[in-house]
């Protein structure tokens, strides 16, 4: 049951007008007050009467029943108070029976959303900062699919620039084709950084003709890029897997060559491409903004000019829904930029594409650089994990069989909770021992908690749940009812917000009450056979809820820990 939807319709048909009332239920920090409220602050003007008045009148007028126990105006909010058996009864049948669908639904279903995230350079490997848009779209990717969305992930690679060039010309110049292959993407990193350590006026002149080389379709130029392009896609594949990412698209820059011009054409035919100082350009002053560069001076095209024909392919391609860019929050006025000129070409659905903006990650000992090779590679950082994972596992369970495979789920598990518990916009400092903790506001935490759960159920050996009809619940019991019964309504607001932290911050929340519950209740040694019935099947509905959002973040579960 929705219980907002429910109480909603109790006060519809009351009179107050239906003006979005459902999304303006909340629920109290404080229980005591009641399990649903909705404040009456907006509907005095319509009314004309007091907020208290309003709420007031309400409370006498709706009757308690078998979902409403209680029904409460308090200070201008209409408070309810749910049948906390019955809420019970429903929310721990309805976990057990839905299993891994348990807080889905088909709220998506016929439309798509187009998620560009990741968007890894050719030839560069993975750093720590590409950690925040690989995980935060990774989960944005699972979250919609699970709210019944068909969902496009676009990796958009780097792949188009002179850059190439220089890589080509530093192969050329002093490479070796059986080291590059035996050291992979970072042997053709180390070129490029020698190239940039070294580079005369007479190779950077070199490297921009390599670069026309690759754009005019010459052989060799071209099977050399391919060749690093290969390499990095087999190098980052076998980190994604790690981190349970995947994609449906790896067109990336260069795939955008041919399809500029006609956007330029367009920006011509509409009027809106000026020139400036030798440059095309989209005049956005009158906007708040700079121009937008469409050309420069020698006529090549830059990020603006592939993102807008990006655009225009996704659109014409998926017929998106929304169209999101999990993008770090330097870019914010290039994207503003981007659907600005969207809007002004008359593309209503300009309104539909999302900067969805991330901050910065570091490490304790301090910013990184990204040129002169001082990067914090982010297989390492896994790498780092793992191991630190796998200590601490045999210091606290030295006897436990498969260490490594539960080291691999607890030690990337910390990595994508430690880059998605706050707040996508903030900066993280990663810290290795905090994120690794057993304790506090940790994936780790999460994790044993499902530990502890199904430690309780292998014990109990039952292979079926009995749910009395009427339970008394103890605080500590309607405390993990409630938050289980608000993960439906939480998966949907992590999508709405574009917030994969939501549904962390919900898993650690879930984790403390049960574990509240499990240190005061007992469960095994329960004084009556319904009650060990009840507390065990809530112990089976908190494991399989904490493991759906988890999964959604990208996080697997172990039995033991």
């Amino acid at each position: 049951m929705n219980y907002k939807e429910y109480i909603a319709k109790k006060i519809i048909e009351c009179g107050l007008p239906d003006e979005g009332i459902a999304e303006n239920i909340a629920v109290p920090p404080n229980t005591d007050m009641g399990d649903y409220a909705l404040p009456c602050f907006k509907f005095a003007k319509v009314m004309r009467k007091s907020p208290v008045v309003i709420a007031q009148e309400l409370a006498a007028k709706i009757t308690p029943d078998n979902v409403i126990a209680e029904v409460l105006a308090l200070n201008g909010y209409l408070n309810f108070k749910i049948n906390k058996s019955s809420l019970a009864r429903e929310t721990v049948s309805k976990v057990l029976s839905q299993g891994e669908s348990y807080g889905s639904s088909k709220m998506g279903e016929g439309k798509t959303i187009c998620i560009d995230y990741s968007s890894v350079n050719i030839a560069k490997p993975f750093h720590i900062g590409h950690l925040s848009t690989t995980v935060i779209g990774g989960a944005l990717y699972k979250i919609y699919n699970y709210l019944g969305y068909k969902v496009v992930g676009i990796n958009h690679l780097g792949d188009y620039g002179t850059q190439f060039g220089k890589l080509i010309c530093a192969y050329k110049k002093w490479g070796d084709k059986d080291e590059v292959e035996k050291g992979g993407i970072h042997a053709i990193n180390d070129l490029y950084v020698r190239f940039n350590n070294e580079a005369t006026p007479e190779m950077e002149v070199e490297a921009r003709e390599y670069f026309r080389l690759i754009e005019s379709g010459d052989k060799e130029a071209n099977e050399i890029f391919e060749w690093f392009k290969s390499l990095t896609l087999d190098y980052v594949n076998k980190i994604y897997a790690r981190l349970g990412v995947k994609f449906d698209s790896y067109n990336g820059e260069r795939f955008y060559s041919d399809k500029m011009q006609p956007v330029i054409d367009e920006l011509v035919e509409k009027g809106l491409l000026k020139e400036s100082e030798g440059a095309k350009i989209v005049d956005l002053e009158p906007y708040g903004m700079p121009p937008c560069l469409i050309l420069r001076s020698d006529g090549a095209s830059l990020y603006a000019t592939r993102d807008l024909a990006a655009a225009l392919y996704r659109k014409n391609t998926y017929d998106f829904y929304k169209c999101l860019y999990v993008v770090a929050y330097q870019q914010n006025l290039h994207f503003k930029q981007i659907f600005k000129v969207l809007e002004l070409l008359g593309k209503e659905w300009a309104k539909d594409m999302v900067h969805v903006a991330y901050g910065m990650v570091s490490l304790e000992d301090g910013a990184m650089s990204t040129r002169k090779g001082k990067v914090v590679w982010l297989e390492d950082v896994i790498e780092k994990c793992v191991e630190k994972a796998y200590k601490v596992i045999e210091d606290k369970n030295p006897a436990l069989e498969n260490k490594q495979d539960i080291a691999e789920k607890v030690g990337i598990g910390s990595v994508i909770f430690g880059a998605l518990y706050n707040n996508k916009i903030k900066d993280i400092v990663f810290s290795y021992d905090k994120v690794l903790s057993f304790e506090g506001e940790t994936g780790v935490y999460c994790q044993y908690t499902c530990a502890r759960a199904y430690s309780v159920l292998q014990k109990a050996c039952v292979e079926s749940f009995n749910i009395p009809e009427n339970i008394n619940l103890l605080p500590q019991e309607y405390e993990v009812v409630r938050t289980l019964a608000s993960f439906p309504e939480i998966v949907v607001e992590a999508g709405e917000k574009y917030e994969p932290s939501v549904i962390a911050r919900f898993a650690v929340d879930l984790s403390q009450k049960f574990n509240k519950f499990y240190f005061d209740c007992k469960i095994l040694t329960a004084d009556d056979e319904d009650t060990k019935s009840f507390r065990l099947a809530l112990c089976a509905a908190t494991l399989q809820t904490l493991k759906n959002a988890l999964a959604l973040l990208g996080i697997g579960v172990p039995e033991k820990m």
